[in-house]
């Protein structure tokens, strides 16, 4: 976190598309938050999702955005999931420092299936599979990937049981993501997505303090004993789940007003908004380079009309070659 705090009085409030870090002290909370308005609005109408997948992918979205954010060295954090439901993958990076992408697979007669028979729940569009969270830093290190089942539960849920297990970190996380009708001042109808997130974690002094019920000791613990919640940690985990997911959305409410309305009384600080971009990482010469290892006849196969065309699933843009470009080694 940034050495510079400020108390809501003094606050310039951070706005769309600015993650907050902030802290409890009163509670040993640390965490982050965030609204997102023209970046999130810009990746999905460029795809032109409907609006089950998304609002889902909003969800992922503002997920690696609070965990990316979070990174102190330089790399990319990449959230995913794949499962056997309409929506069998959602895909969103975030490259340090503020690089945002995403898209998402869809089959797009049983999402309609779906959403006729009543199925539209995000847990049902997801399936059963896998939630995955990867951390790359580089060639010069290995990519650490945590994997977690979609088993039914909101994606909320499923990242907290993430950091239960694999971090044993006492954590909180809220998502969500709404579709907004407005008119502009030409009088004309708007719509526009807008989605908001906050994650929430317990980290005292002393590490003890961090147990909860459902966690194991490590070595030498085989279960049996129950480890009472913390009162501090108990305390803040009641807090967030009063949030309504229109209060994560709503612009009227903003985040700093949001944590502001949480947690006043025990003391909340703000530190220095993190502001994230839409961006994507591809290049002309990042495809051209895997197409030079393609053999003569995947050029020739990859040929259409003249001319090989490469489009970004995450950002759209449509890169052309000439297959003469490439000649046969």
């Amino acid at each position: 976190m940034a050495d510079t705090a400020v108390t809501l009085g003094d606050l310039t409030l951070a706005g769309d598309d600015h993650v907050v870090p902030f802290q409890v002290e009163g509670l040993d909370v640390r965490g982050r938050a965030v609204q997102l308005g023209p970046m999130l609005d810009a990746i999905l109408e460029r795809h032109h999702y409907p609006a089950p997948v998304a609002r889902l992918l909003g969800e992922v979205i503002v997920l690696t955005v609070l965990l990316g954010t979070s990174l102190k060295f330089e790399g990319k954090f990449t959230v995913q999931t794949k499962g056997d439901g309409p929506v069998d993958l959602l895909v969103a990076d975030f490259s340090t420092p503020e690089n945002v992408r995403a898209y998402a697979r869809f089959d797009e007669a049983a999402l309609r299936q779906a959403v006729a028979e009543g199925r539209a729940e995000p847990e049902q569009l997801l399936g059963r599979g896998v939630l995955a969270f990867t951390i790359d830093q580089g060639r010069f290190a290995q990519p650490y990937q945590g994997i977690v089942a979609l088993d039914g539960a909101t994606l909320e849920e499923i990242a907290g049981t993430y950091f239960r297990q694999s971090e044993q970190i006492p954590t909180r996380v809220r998502l969500a993501a709404a579709e907004l009708f407005d008119r502009g001042e030409d009088g004309k109808a708007r719509h526009h997505w807008r989605a908001g997130g906050l994650v929430a974690q317990f980290l005292p002094e002393a590490p003890d303090r961090m147990r909860q019920p459902d966690l194991h000791g490590g070595d030498g613990d085989d279960g049996s004993t129950l480890h009472q919640e913390d009162d501090s940690w108990s305390e803040a985990r009641s807090l967030v789940e009063t949030i309504d997911a229109d209060e994560l959305t709503d612009p009227q409410v903003g985040t700093e007003r949001l944590l502001y309305r949480l947690f006043h009384e025990r003391g909340v600080r703000v530190y220095e908004p993190k502001q994230v971009f839409d961006r994507c990482s591809c290049s002309k010469d990042k495809i051209r380079s895997v197409l030079e290892g393609f053999s003569a006849e995947e050029i020739e196969a990859s040929t259409e009309d003249g001319e090989i065309a490469v489009t970004c699933e995450f950002c759209s843009t449509v890169y052309r070659f000439k297959p003469d470009e490439f000649p046969a080694t």
